[in-house]
């Protein structure tokens, strides 16, 4: 009989943290979308005008300066305003070496769906601009550090149909309503996925989050991080939303984030250092394997994100301690 009360009072525990669970999960699932959804639509609408790939051409000499193609830079654009999918997508169509993947690859996953996870970082604690920046300047700075050190043979080769000088095919910037209108299904179909994909992931990793406050186990898991998490430069307490951030992502993990930051479990000044880190490394699961698909070593993959994101989070606590002794001594 006290084992049937102590099961039932669990799932009430249970059940508990499901209910408590739907507003906030649903007010950050509006939240993203009304980011996604109208970004994903621009970005549609501007591909079948022919402008970005008038941007794309301008990206020229930077991709050459890295030692990538000037297609590349479509691989590039297509990572930061949509996501990793369509990146693969276009890399797939190119023709590059394993070296010049590498370097793709790694730039792509820096900067993938760019515009979402700022506003998300901005949310929590962290400068729109800082964040923008801090993002684009490691992903140009990963390309050119690996430009010098990675190896010609580091990946196969991606022979795509896309030949070097693709580029200079100009289209013609112009209003075609008949494509518009004839991408514009596969665009809402799309995008009805993209709303249950958002609502299952968010919904699960939020009830988690709630059920291991409940048991206290995000405590355990807290101590159990924290001489690694120590070792990032980050803060114990930001453990968890580590975890969730290199599981799932900054934009499905980002309700946890903002809860934790509103409940107070996580300071803003907490949540902005953890930017720092997350703003390079992140979603190192999901996101690193499809191009270790292509044939992109997990190490190449992961391990310059995860060094230069380390990097950050030290700098910036550099510069805050030198802020805050500048400070003291100006009141002095």
């Amino acid at each position: 009989m006290a084992d049937q009360k102590g099961r039932a009072a669990v799932w009430l525990r249970v059940c508990g943290c499901a209910r408590d669970n739907i507003r906030p999960a649903l007010s950050t699932i509006r939240f993203l979308l009304l980011i996604m959804l109208p970004v994903s639509f621009a970005v549609m609408v501007l591909e079948n005008l022919g402008v970005l790939f008038y941007v794309s051409r301008a990206m020229n000499p930077v991709m050459g300066f890295l030692g990538l193609p000037g297609e590349a830079a479509l691989a590039f654009l297509s990572s930061v305003l949509i996501n990793i999918y369509s990146a693969i997508a276009v890399i797939e169509t190119l023709s590059l070496s394993g070296k010049q993947l590498v370097i793709l690859a790694t730039m792509c996953l820096i900067a993938h769906n760019f515009f979402v996870e700022i506003i998300v970082m901005r949310k929590t604690g962290s400068h729109f601009r800082k964040i923008l920046l801090l993002r684009l300047f490691n992903a140009f700075l990963a390309g050119w550090i690996l430009h010098f050190i990675v190896p010609e043979g580091a990946a196969p080769a991606v022979t795509g149909t896309l030949a070097s000088g693709g580029l200079e095919m100009s289209p013609v910037i112009a209003l075609n309503m008949g494509r518009l209108f004839s991408n514009l299904v596969p665009w809402l179909r799309d995008s009805f996925f993209l709303v249950l994909q958002i609502f299952v992931i968010v919904f699960a990793v939020m009830f988690l989050q709630r059920f291991l406050d409940e048991f206290g186990l995000m405590k355990k898991l807290g101590r159990a991080a924290a001489p690694v998490i120590g070792f990032f430069g980050l803060p114990a307490n930001t453990a968890y939303v580590w975890i969730v951030a290199n599981t799932v992502g900054v934009a499905y993990g980002a309700g946890v984030l903002m809860e934790e930051v509103k409940d107070g479990d996580l300071s803003r000044n907490d949540a902005d250092l953890f930017n720092h880190h997350a703003a390079i490394s992140h979603s190192q699961i999901e996101d690193t394997l499809l191009f270790v698909s292509l044939g992109v070593p997990y190490v190449w993959a992961a391990l310059p994100r995860f060094i230069l994101a380390i990097i950050a989070v030290w700098v910036e606590r550099a510069r805050k301690a030198i802020f805050r002794s500048s400070f003291r001594v100006k009141v002095v």
